[in-house]
């Protein structure tokens, strides 16, 4: 029981880092004499305590360089070291300005938690301060006749050497700055600032300016691509001259809104079209009927021939007999027919 107990008490001191943690990345590179700022995460919990930055592979052996809680600072933009606790969004910032390559080392984000049995929360990341040249953008792009500029920054080895900026794989067409640390003529301006930066402005950019570049300072250098991309062209319709077949739809006029008045004036045009097509319909309808009259008119004397022709052959059962027969009506209104045959008159009677 008690040797249970020792192992519980001496574990309480690790329990605040499984439960709660601050965080940074593992590893950061820079160059000679440039800046940099490390972002340390933490929990909710913690957005009250005091935050550290040190420099030492543990925290036993490790060398404070700023504290939240130490409020001497004046212009933390000057110092070597500075730290900025933001509780809202659950990160305090680590500053280090201009550093040198004997800055290279481990250091460590830390919360402090105090009292006996608890150790503080800690993460440990590794800085890297190299000599050499780095890039702001290694690839940029720009519309024909427009300016792009190139940003290239160096360790501070290099604040006093020549800076150049060459085509790759052409040297005859480098360009270096001067004493002054400048060079400018119609198409391209390199400006050196000696703090660590130098500026590479395209001006009035060409379709055979895409290629890449190098910046260059001392025996160090950097590739830059640039792109140079097609300026898009806009077509115009002349006022005076028809429009032509080759006119894209993006230079028609658009459709006129359907308008109320517009609604009413094909309204009209809608009811004078079915006007005159229902009297169409009616004259078509009254011509119909009067033929169909006449037709009705005529279907009496029709009868009458039917009727005699049925008479007829109950006359003669030999249709050889009929060759010379001829029928006579003798009256309009009559019903009386004679039928004339081989010079014999016979009077037939209708039914």
């Amino acid at each position: 029981m008690y040797q249970l107990l020792v192992l519980t008490l001496s574990l309480l001191p690790w329990i605040p880092g499984f439960l709660c943690k601050v965080t940074t990345e593992e590893e950061f590179t820079v160059l000679e004499g440039q800046s940099l700022r490390i972002p340390c995460h933490y929990d909710p919990q913690y957005a009250s305590y005091v935050k550290y930055w040190c420099q030492g592979r543990t925290k036993e052996f490790c060398t404070s360089l700023a504290r939240t809680d130490d409020h001497h600072i004046i212009n933390p933009a000057e110092e070597k070291v500075s730290i900025f606790d933001d509780p809202i969004q659950m990160v305090f910032t680590v500053t280090m300005n201009n550093l040198k390559e004997s800055d290279s080392a481990w250091y460590v984000c830390g919360i402090e938690i105090g009292g006996l049995w608890n150790a503080d929360d800690t993460a440990f990341t590794n800085i890297k301060v190299v000599h050499g040249m780095s890039a702001v953008n290694s690839r940029l792009s720009g519309e024909e006749g427009s300016s792009v500029t190139v940003e290239c920054l160096y360790s501070e080895r290099y604040r006093e050497s020549e800076k150049k900026w060459c085509r790759s794989g052409d040297w005859r067409s480098c360009l270096s700055t001067g004493s002054d640390g400048s060079y400018e003529d119609a198409s391209v301006a390199i400006r050196d600032d000696r703090s660590g930066a130098f500026t590479v402005t395209f001006r009035k950019l060409q379709m055979k300016d895409t290629a890449w570049y190098w910046c260059s300072a001392g025996q160090q250098k950097i590739s830059v691509h640039v792109l140079v991309t097609p300026r898009p062209t806009t077509a115009t319709v002349s006022v005076t001259s028809p429009p032509t077949s080759n006119q894209t739809l993006a230079h028609l006029l658009p459709p006129k809104p359907i308008t109320k008045e517009l609604w009413n004036s094909h309204g009209l045009m809608l009811a004078s079209v079915v006007v005159c097509s229902s009297l169409l319909f009616l004259v078509a309808m009254v011509l119909l009927a009067k033929k169909l009259w006449k037709q009705h008119k005529k279907d009496p004397l029709l009868r009458e021939i039917g009727d005699v022709k049925a008479q007829f052959t109950g006359y003669s059962k030999d249709s050889s007999d009929l060759q010379n027969a001829s029928v006579v009506f003798l009256n309009k209104n009559s019903q009386d027919v004679h039928m004339y045959e081989d010079q014999c008159s016979v009077s037939c009677n209708s039914l």
